[in-house]
């Protein structure tokens, strides 16, 4: 038996209950997990759309709306040069196809690497209630790209923003087949209060979280 078997048992015994639960009870506990239901909730009867523009600059990212993702690359050099950016990324296989000659920018499709400054990608959703994109590992989805670089360039669609987790959780469960394996919840840059509690952004992560907001898809 392990340790934690042992400290299940001892609360079980100390509440008067049977060391291993029923059979009954073990499918009651598993109806009530397959529900998936919703705890109390704050209101939400805010436009998504300006609620996520308001608490993603909260958290220090930047929010661009433009009409469609055919203006990404124009929409991602204008930001690269007004913050005097390198014009060269690493990006998501799903934007390889635009017109990134347009704007001047030098993409690679790939995995990122330490020496890259800029990684563009896309994102699963975004959570109007908290700011929060939520971004799934796969294939052609790969993490690092939203991780490893200083400027982290997220592009969703307006149509893609929820209102809460539990609507984010809920679209995660209804598109993937299975779980992936790791969802990542980016809200703002990296930053932490550890030296002498004082903010200091990119200490884990991306310095800069610019999001790129596409009216249609």
């Amino acid at each position: 038996m392990s340790a934690k078997q042992r400290i299940i048992e001892k609360i079980r015994a100390a509440r008067g209950k049977q060391a291993e639960p029923s059979a009954p009870v073990r499918a009651a506990v598993e109806r009530y997990l397959a529900q998936h239901p919703e705890g109390p909730r704050p209101r939400s009867d805010w436009d998504a759309l300006a609620r996520f523009r308001e608490r993603a600059t909260a958290l220090s990212s930047t929010v661009d709306v433009i009409p469609s993702v055919e203006g990404v690359p124009a929409a991602v050099a204008g930001y690269l040069k007004a913050q005097q950016l390198s014009l060269e990324a690493v990006i998501w296989p799903a934007f390889k196809a635009l017109d990134w000659s347009r704007g001047g920018v030098a993409v690679e499709a790939r995995q990122a690497r330490g020496d890259d400054l800029v990684g563009i990608t896309g994102a699963f959703c975004a959570v109007a209630e908290t700011g929060t994109l939520m971004l799934i590992s796969g294939a052609f989805t790969p993490a690092a790209v939203s991780l490893l670089p200083e400027t982290h360039i997220a592009v969703v669609p307006v149509s893609r923003i929820v209102k809460g987790m539990e609507e984010a959780w809920s679209l995660l469960r209804a598109e993937c087949a299975a779980m992936p394996r790791a969802v990542n919840f980016v809200s703002g840059p990296s930053r932490t209060a550890d030296i002498e509690q004082t903010i200091n952004l990119g200490a884990h992560g991306p310095y800069r979280v610019h999001i790129i907001l596409t009216a249609s898809d």
